[in-house]
């Protein structure tokens, strides 16, 4: 899946004028699309951006747990190395 797919799919919880999955990594987007599964049965659930910064995995989104955002965004770090 790449990342245009993954926010077509998901476009209902991209938040508003924000661009959502940019990463380039089919293997990690395979692996988002499985925790999203389960991210989107919380209530309020959204995301704005999911990015490396500064060779740092960055996860913008409101209705998670601080150790679910962390999960993802060491998986982004993860594979950056």
């Amino acid at each position: 899946m790449t990342d245009s797919e993954f926010n077509e799919k998901y476009k209902k919880y991209l938040e508003h004028n924000h661009y959502g999955l940019s990463i380039g990594n089919e293997e990690f987007t395979n692996w988002l699309d499985e925790k999203f599964q389960v991210f989107i049965t919380y209530p309020n659930f959204s995301y704005s951006q999911i990015k490396a910064k500064f060779n740092i995995g960055r996860f913008y989104c409101k209705g998670l747990s601080n150790e679910e955002i962390t999960e993802v965004e060491n998986k982004i770090t993860y594979l950056l190395t």
